[in-house]
């Protein structure tokens, strides 16, 4: 895409939801990197679900330490790989205490060092709580940068340095916000729903997903369903 485009990419997508948000819920930093850190390989609806009664009792590390490892499982059993995860937000927490006052610190390469935060986890932390602009290149992201044109890159890491390059300055903060969503209900992985994306005539996606119900929708159903003898006589007639 070039520099017109892709302003005027993120332009619309600001226009449609001018506050984008995580979809994640917490009510401090701690509890947002704890959430963040919960919701590798699982949805932020499933993490949701955990967080809420572990968030009503649990706001600080020193509350989690206290909790133990046990007493977190119980809370987060309902997600994939909750083993793992509960043995690293129990070590990160008392990381933080030990060497962080309880504080989680603003700063990308230290958050790195804790267990279980990746560099994706510490720029959604970064992002949401810090205001940075960090770009956490997830599944969705990914998809949508290669998809697009707006940042192709065969590692999340490439296409993260290409929006770093690329992205326009009003919309740095924000924009990690509106990929993911965009990417999550929109531009979704087996059927884009492109008649109603509001960027399709940017995107350089080339097969793009008619409405369901339209003659070009039929039209492709049709197409599919036909033996591949009877296209071939088709096409050389």
């Amino acid at each position: 895409m070039t520099r017109a485009e892709i302003f005027e990419f993120f332009r619309r997508l600001a226009e449609a939801n001018p506050d984008p948000q995580t979809e994640l819920e917490f009510g401090n930093t701690y509890q947002l990197l704890v959430a963040v850190v919960l919701s590798a390989q699982s949805t932020d609806v499933g993490v949701n679900k955990a967080t809420r009664a572990l968030f009503a009792e649990v706001r600080t590390p020193a509350q989690m330490v206290a909790l133990g490892e046990e007493g977190l499982r119980r809370h987060i059993k309902t997600i994939g790989l909750f083993n793992s995860k509960a043995k690293n937000v129990i070590a990160l927490s008392e990381i933080l205490i030990r060497d962080h006052g309880g504080e989680v610190p603003a700063d990308r390469d230290v958050l790195t060092e804790l267990p279980g935060v990746g560099r994706k986890t510490a720029n959604v932390v970064m992002n949401c709580a810090f205001g940075a602009e960090t770009f956490a290149v997830d599944t969705h992201i990914f998809r949508v940068g290669n998809r697009t044109g707006l940042a192709r890159g065969k590692t999340p890491l490439a296409v993260e340095k290409h929006l770093e390059k690329k992205v326009p300055a009003p919309f740095r903060v924000g924009a990690h916000h509106w990929l993911i969503l965009h990417g999550r209900y929109v531009c979704k992985a087996r059927t884009p729903e492109c008649w109603r994306c509001p960027v399709a005539d940017i995107c350089r996606y080339k097969a793009k997903t008619p409405e369901p119900g339209s003659i070009a929708s039929v039209a492709a159903k049709a197409a599919k369903r036909k033996p591949a003898g009877k296209r071939s006589k088709e096409r050389s007639a």
